[in-house]
């Protein structure tokens, strides 16, 4: 029990001092994984288990909200196998001029040795990628859908190359694979016997590790994948969202032992270090502009492609994968192992510093990409009118919906909602609402709002925080002068609303009591008091 408290005081005070700092707590558990091991504390191959059990739930949930019509989208698919051919090449070039030039551990490397370096760098974390998208709130932007379709590419490579490195192709039986599709049939039905609670998050848990997981190993598949392919199967059921709410602080919880997993793969030297620094110095730069440029000549505007191009600017820990085979099949020295994941992990800090600058500054270097005719513009890109309303509602979900319909029905205002959501926007049109697709996190979006008089008031909807503090800051940016509502599940946030000027900040579930309240009065026949 001891050394199970020693890693959790470290890991706890280290990824506090992480918030302190204003860096995310994942750099903290980081450095928890190297003063670990710096500190000789004895290693608890229990970690191992809980890093793998995250990234499994992590993958899991994308399938649940992963539309697969993504993955043959040319932005995505292409994008995904030009960077990595890039990748491949300027990498192998970039290190074999290194090595040339008399870099320790380099100079005395061979052609194939650089170029399994260069592809186990090709890589883009999975796991790091949607940490930055929840913690924005943007798993479902036009950016996150696309960062998360290539980060599915990446994995499908990645199987059919240990697959390749093998030796051996998967088992007979994994033919029985194809029986999954109409198991999910059956399951999606049983599904809504779990209820909303703890069964739920059963079920959900179940399928990740044993038709998911645990079925894909064992007829030699990669059991990550199969987590994420059973999450797709699933993912048409009404409940998949809120499966995938329910797993979400359990995942998070989990991939702390990921992050110390990381750090405590090895303390460097300064040789070792050397080389990881000019990995992320030189390497990481590269993969950036790669993105950025590739998602540019893809229709997407620069803001998309830069946010895209930025949250897949790591390394991965897939990397680790590739050398440790690399390793095990005699072509690279068990150095490596160290080296990479030291580039892995420093990586992480330079990303999360990367990431967390915000939008404002994203907004300043796409305001230097040439403008394009609208029409030339990938269809999401184009943009949105919100013709004469009067009020924005920013989020169609629960909330956004039922605000939408109060203000127009109730009130008779002239009302838009906006939905970042395809898909959902469809099906609202449908039911009669005028809502437009459109990013709230978007500058240009607002901007096109305030040269309309008769939009008034904005209504921030969406039920992530983070994507609400993000439009509030385009509000400020763009001058737009009218009244600005939001929503909160938290009394923090309401108070961070009210400090940085939105006056009208009100809490889900104080609101659904003065609701239930309400009801209850007007059922009864009460009358008010209160003037």
């Amino acid at each position: 029990m001891t050394v199970i408290a020693t890693y959790l005081v470290v890991t706890l005070v280290l990824g506090l001092l992480a918030v302190v700092v204003r860096l995310p707590p994942l750099v903290g558990f980081l450095a928890a994984g190297f003063v670990l091991n710096w500190m000789h504390v004895e290693h608890l191959p229990e970690i191992e288990v809980i890093a793998d059990l995250g990234v499994t739930i992590l993958l899991f949930g994308i399938g649940l909200k992963l539309d697969l019509r993504t993955l043959i989208r040319r932005e995505v698919w292409l994008t995904a196998s030009l960077h990595l051919l890039l990748s491949v090449v300027l990498g192998t070039a970039l290190l074999w001029l290194a090595a040339l030039v008399g870099m320790p551990m380099l100079a005395s490397q061979d052609l194939r040795t650089f170029v399994l370096l260069a592809f186990a760098l090709s890589f883009s974390s999975t796991v790091f990628v949607i940490k930055v998208l929840e913690e924005r709130g943007e798993t479902h932007s036009l950016y996150g859908r696309v960062a998360i379709g290539i980060l599915v590419i990446q994995d499908i490579v990645a199987v059919v190359f240990l697959t390749a490195t093998s030796g051996h192709l998967p088992s007979p039986w994994a033919g029985i694979l194809v029986l999954l599709w109409p198991l999910s049939r059956v399951l999606r039905k049983i599904w809504g016997r779990f209820g909303h609670g703890e069964m739920q998050s059963l079920f959900g848990i179940v399928m990740a590790l044993v038709p998911g997981y645990a079925l894909f190993t064992a007829v030699g598949m990669k059991g990550d994948l199969g987590a994420l392919i059973m999450g797709i199967l699933l993912a048409s059921h009404p409940s998949s969202s809120e499966l995938a709410r329910s797993l979400f602080h359990l995942k998070e919880l989990l991939l702390v032992g990921f992050f110390v997993s990381i750090g405590l793969t090895g303390l460097p030297d300064l040789p070792i270090l050397a080389i990881a620094i000019f990995m992320v110095v030189v390497l990481l730069p590269l993969k950036a502009v790669g993105y950025v440029a590739l998602l540019w000549l893809m229709r997407l505007r620069g803001r998309t492609a830069l946010l895209g191009g930025l949250s897949l600017t790591n390394f991965s820990e897939f990397g680790l994968i590739v050398v440790s085979v690399g390793v095990g099949a005699g072509m690279l020295e068990q150095t490596w192992l160290v080296e990479i994941s030291i580039a892995v992990a420093i990586s992480f800090v330079f990303a999360a510093l990367l990431n967390g600058r915000g939008h404002m500054m994203v907004e300043r270097f796409a305001a230097r990409f040439p403008r394009r005719d609208p029409e030339k513009l990938h269809p999401e890109e184009r943009p949105a009118d919100a013709g004469d309303a009067e009020v924005v509602v920013i989020g169609i979900g629960r909330v956004g919906i039922a605000a939408y319909d109060r203000l127009r029905d109730d009130y008779g205002l002239r009302v838009v909602g906006v939905d970042y959501d395809g898909p959902r926007v469809q099906q609202q049109l449908k039911e009669g609402r005028h809502v437009v697709e459109g990013d709230a996190t978007d500058l240009d979006f607002w901007k096109r709002l305030t040269r309309s008089d008769s939009v008034k008031t904005a209504i921030l909807a969406m039920p992530e925080h983070g994507a609400n503090i993000t439009a509030q800051q385009c509000l400020q940016e763009s001058g737009f002068t009218g009244k600005v509502a939001t929503v909160a599940r938290y009394d923090d946030e309401v108070t961070w609303a009210k400090e940085h000027g939105i006056p009208i900040a009100f809490n889900l579930y104080a609101g659904a009591g003065l609701e239930l309240a309400d009801a209850v009065a007007r059922a009864g026949g009460l009358k008010e008091i209160r003037p």
